[in-house]
């Protein structure tokens, strides 16, 4: 159900025709229940005993727990992935205002370049004008990057030869701050008064400039949810982030996630204690 998004009767199904293994919809449920409590352990392990990231992407998509409107979280660090988890430090996300409150942001600039390029693709002489000023250093940005994640140069090094970038970039803003045209007063104004987190990654090691991991990750989470609805109640919401959050974390570190699941369902009976996700990490 969870790894291959399947429902409850098809898994049943699966289980009852090609393995010959008699089930119904109510024992997939059953069954459900015990992995979440073979797992929970784990689950609640890594909240506890992780250290608090200096940095973390975050990312959100909507669902819902029986009738009520829900929020499925996944945060992704190095070695692990946890949804429905918080954390503090710096957080990579989009500019959704959910996030403002956290205070140490990294804006994606993968969704300000979309951003841009709406800008340009408007009919507004003055619009498209200024998206495509604010390109050129946007573009600059993503090429000293990639020199900075293959090694090419040091942190210190990207944070120097991207300071004209980041002037002309905050000098941009203010034109179209200021500029009277309310197609980029709002924009512009938010952008430039929290310019900061914009350029968050060139001061803490590990922070990147996008949220591409935590979209990567929440992708497969989304999918599910489309295809189930969501879920009936607490258990089934707690069945859904402890698995996401195994399935996720042993896509990580090259894990084989049945062979990991096997393992935490067979302790949950035997009484000893669960696997964990992050030994010796």
């Amino acid at each position: 159900m969870a790894y291959f998004r399947q429902s409850k009767r098809r898994t049943a199904l699966f289980l009852e025709s090609l393995l010959g293994q008699p089930c119904c919809a109510a024992l997939a449920v059953k069954v459900q229940h015990q992995v979440t409590a073979a797992l929970r352990p784990t689950y609640d392990a890594r909240a506890a005993r992780v250290p608090t990231p200096p940095h973390l992407g975050i990312d959100e998509s909507p669902t819902r727990q029986a009738a009520a409107k829900a929020g499925l979280w996944t945060c992704v660090a190095r070695w692990f992935t946890a949804f429905a988890v918080r954390f503090a430090g710096v957080v990579m996300c989009d500019r959704a205002k959910t996030y403002w409150q956290v205070g140490r942001l990294q804006w994606c600039r993968a969704h300000l370049t979309r951003d841009i390029q709406a800008l340009i693709d408007g009919d507004d002489p003055q619009v498209t004008r200024l998206g495509r000023d604010l390109m050129r250093p946007t573009r600059e940005v993503f090429r000293q990057w990639s020199r900075c994640r293959d090694g090419t140069i040091t942190r210190a090094d990207l944070k120097r030869v991207l300071a004209p970038a980041r002037r002309e970039v905050e000098g941009l803003l203010l034109r179209g701050a200021f500029g009277g045209n309310p197609r980029l007063v709002g924009m512009c104004r938010e952008l430039h008064d929290h310019r900061d987190w914009l350029w968050a990654f060139l001061g803490h090691d590990g922070v990147e400039p996008t949220n591409n991991a935590s979209e990567r990750a929440l992708r497969h989470a989304v999918i599910w949810r489309k295809l189930s609805f969501g879920t009936q109640g607490e258990r089934g919401s707690r069945f859904v982030e402890t698995m996401l959050s195994v399935i996720e974390t042993c896509r990580q570190q090259k894990r084989d996630v049945f062979r990991f699941v096997t393992a935490a369902v067979e302790a949950h009976f035997a009484r000893r204690p669960a696997p964990l996700l992050l030994t010796g990490v």
